[in-house]
This record gives C-alpha cells, sequence and structure tokens, in this order.
C-alpha cells in the first residue's frame, strides 16, 4: 500500500499541519503540558493522536503503537507536519500519557469532542457503571484502577468517568459523576449498589429519574417490593385486594440461547415506602434456556424507579433495563476483548486511566461513523490512514 496518497490537503511543515477548529486534534491541542519545555521533542497532541490512530487501526500495546507509528512515518510527519527525523519509542507514549497530561482534562476533551455533532447526547438512558482495570493490578495484589463511568449506551459515549480512589467505592464516587452531568430529562441507572437514598434526591434535585435494582443492601426496600409481587393468601369469606399490576413480554432467540423476560409493574407503593421520589416497583422475571445442552436457569429481579406509570410503561421499564445491561457488550467487551485493556499492563495510575479514556474514544469514534462491529472498524482504518486522519482532523460537525 502506498501510504503517502492520503487524500487529504497537506501544508508544508513550516506553515503547520491543516486541520479544523472543531477537530479531535484541535480539542487535544488545548491540553495543558506538565512536562518542562527541555528535553520534549514532540507536541503533546502530536502523541497523542498518533495513539489515537494507531489504536484506531487495530494496535493496543505501548509497543504496537510505536511500530506502527514509525511504519507509516512518511505520511504521519506530512500530515501533522512534524519535521523530526525520528519518532517516539514505546517508553515516550507511556511516559506522555501517564506524566504530561491531567486525565480529567483529557476526559473533558473527549467528552466534549464525541458530544459536539449536533445530533449527539440525546439519548435519555444513562448508565453508571465500574470497571476495574485489570492490567493495573500490580503483582501479588489484588485492587488496580477502577474506574467509575457515566455512558449512554444507546451512542457509545462515555460522557464522564472517574478513578474511584483507594479509600473509597463507587457509592461515594458517583455524587461526584452525577454532579458533572446535566440530568435534565435523562434516566439514569445503576446497579444495586448504586441503589442509594442520597444519590436518588440528587438526580431528582437536577430534575432527572432514576431506575435502580434492588437486592439486600436495602433489605427493607427489598422486603416491601417482594411482598407486594407476593401471592395473596386470602381468608375464606373475603377478596383479594385488587392489584394495579402491568406487564410486558419480551422473547429473544439466538446464539444457541433462548431467553424469556417477563416485567410486572405496580404504584402500589408509591405513598408509603420511604424512598425519595418512588413512583413505581417492578418485578423482572428471566428465563434464559441454553439449547444446546438443554439446560435454563430463572432468574428474579426487583427494581424501582421515579418515573410515573404515565410515564414509563412496563414494556418501557423493560427496554431500560436492557438498555443499561447493554453497557457490557458495548463498553466493556470492546474494551476488553477488542481494544485488550486488561491485557495491558499499565500498573501507573494516570496511564491506566489515561489509555482507558482513549479506548472510549476509540469506541464512540468508531460507532458514530456507523461501524457497530469494532475490529471491521480497525481494519478499514488500518487499511485506509486517510480514511483515519480525516477523522482526527478535521471537524464532525
Amino acid at each position: 500500500m502506498d501510504y503517502n496518497t492520503l487524500g487529504l490537503e497537506v501544508t508544508p511543515p513550516e506553515q503547520g499541519c491543516v486541520f479544523d477548529a472543531g477537530s479531535l486534534y484541535a480539542q487535544l491541542a488545548q491540553l495543558g503540558d506538565k512536562r518542562r519545555a527541555r528535553g520534549k521533542r514532540y507536541r503533546l497532541e502530536q502523541v497523542l493522536l498518533w495513539m489515537i490512530l494507531a489504536k484506531l487501526s487495530g494496535e493496543d500495546q505501548p509497543s504496537g503503537i510505536a511500530e506502527w507509528v514509525r511504519l507509516r512515518a512518511a505520511p504521519l510527519r506530512e500530515a501533522l507536519a512534524v519535521s523530526r527525523p525520528s519518532l517516539p519509542c514505546h517508553n515516550t507514549y507511556r511516559r506522555v500519557l501517564g506524566e504530561a497530561v491531567d486525565v480529567a482534562e483529557l476526559q473533558a476533551v473527549v467528552s466534549q469532542f464525541l458530544t459536539q455533532p449536533a445530533a449527539a447526547g440525546r439519548s435519555v438512558l444513562i448508565a453508571i457503571d465500574g470497571k476495574t482495570l485489570r492490567g493495573s493490578i500490580p503483582r501479588g495484589q489484588t485492587r488496580g484502577i477502577h474506574l467509575l463511568a457515566a455512558y449512554l449506551p444507546a451512542e457509545g459515549i462515555v460522557l464522564m468517568q472517574v478513578a474511584v480512589d483507594s479509600k473509597e467505592n463507587e457509592i461515594s464516587a458517583a455524587p461526584k459523576v452525577l454532579k458533572t452531568l446535566d440530568l435534565r430529562g435523562k434516566i439514569v441507572m445503576g446497579d444495586a449498589l448504586l441503589t442509594q437514598r442520597d444519590v436518588s434526591a440528587q438526580i431528582l434535585q437536577a430534575q432527572g429519574d432514576y431506575v435502580w435494582l434492588v437486592k439486600d443492601n436495602q433489605p427493607q426496600l427489598r422486603q416491601d417490593i417482594e411482598q407486594v409481587f407476593a401471592p395473596e393468601v386470602c381468608v375464606p369469606g373475603f377478596s383479594p385486594t385488587p392489584k394495579d399490576f402491568q406487564t410486558a413480554r419480551t422473547v429473544d432467540k439466538g446464539h444457541g440461547r433462548f431467553e424469556a423476560r417477563i416485567l410486572t409493574t405496580s404504584s402500589v407503593l408509591r405513598d408509603y415506602a420511604d424512598w425519595p421520589g418512588l413512583e413505581q416497583v417492578f418485578k423482572l422475571e428471566r428465563r434464559i434456556v441454553n439449547l444446546k445442552e438443554g439446560t435454563f436457569r430463572d432468574e428474579v429481579v426487583y427494581g424501582v424507579t421515579s418515573l410515573r406509570a404515565a410515564e414509563a410503561s412496563p414494556a418501557q421499564l423493560l427496554a431500560i433495563v436492557r438498555g443499561y445491561w447493554g453497557i457490557e457488550n458495548g463498553l466493556h467487551y470492546r474494551r476488553d476483548r477488542t481494544l485488550r485493556e486488561d491485557a495491558t499492563r499499565m500498573t501507573r495510575a494516570t496511564l491506566a486511566e489515561g489509555m482507558a479514556i482513549l479506548n472510549n474514544l476509540v469506541v464512540g469514534l468508531a460507532l458514530q461513523q456507523g461501524w457497530p462491529y469494532l475490529p471491521a472498524a480497525r481494519r478499514h482504518y488500518n487499511a485506509r490512514l486517510s480514511d483515519a486522519l480525516n477523522l482526527v482532523l478535521r471537524g464532525t460537525g
């Protein structure tokens, strides 16, 4: 392949490279650089852009990133107006991302870039979920960097991501994430760990709504919900108490499995439960059948929401819950399996967090360009460097 055929307008180095004001390159140029001027060979935005281009094209480890860039030295120098004859080694990428970048600034720049298109960021559901970076766990220890992300499952965009301090947990980190977001008209959902009164009240005050799963960390609330849906024992001569139950059902079959779901709602606890803004409770029953092995398992999940029955039917709540569970396949799976995040050894906290932000960026970029299958997107950009360069040097509109 002739890598010099870029399909781009490229000016000579003395005039600087050509990029749009709203491009990713322009956004990265706004970052502060913690390095001292002496000995600095490459601009911060250049190093970061090379990493992003390499990741878009299939490289994940710093050593692979460095080799990918060197093999495309001529077109990359031309596109970014780099006059130095040499290009960074793998340790330079580690040092720049681990020492020169403020990860909070990098996260803000990435979020701003992914949400600047007119149609971006408009989906309603925000999934809050955490992930431990296994590649950051020191040998002989069990705890590594743990990140809590606010994610738009319908768009593949991470709105905000913060590291959970070793002395705290997701419960104390969640308010920090939510405080940075505009929750007006949004629905926030998290797993049972985040089913907390204070977090619920914060979301309501910000004019948002919540959907929570309820497990044993809220024993009284769970007991109350179980009681609502428990079969009623009637005394002879008395009729059953009228119920306001509404139900939705879905069935899916594929990949050797069959899954049936039944979600039932009730508003009976609205005036009785001591929980901020509670409007409905629900019971979700799932039967998952392994068609190849002939085995099955049944699951029952309970939940609460601040959405009124008129705002969220059982079918809509079922779609919200399924959308939330999509964070596993939509974000975590792509980062682990395709971008090999857990297999990349990064014991320095800022390096691990910075790499996770770049991984989120790659996922978001690919989805915005219409690539639902990330490996196919990476093969495309590896074969067509001009497309990858246009993606990062041109504005998204």
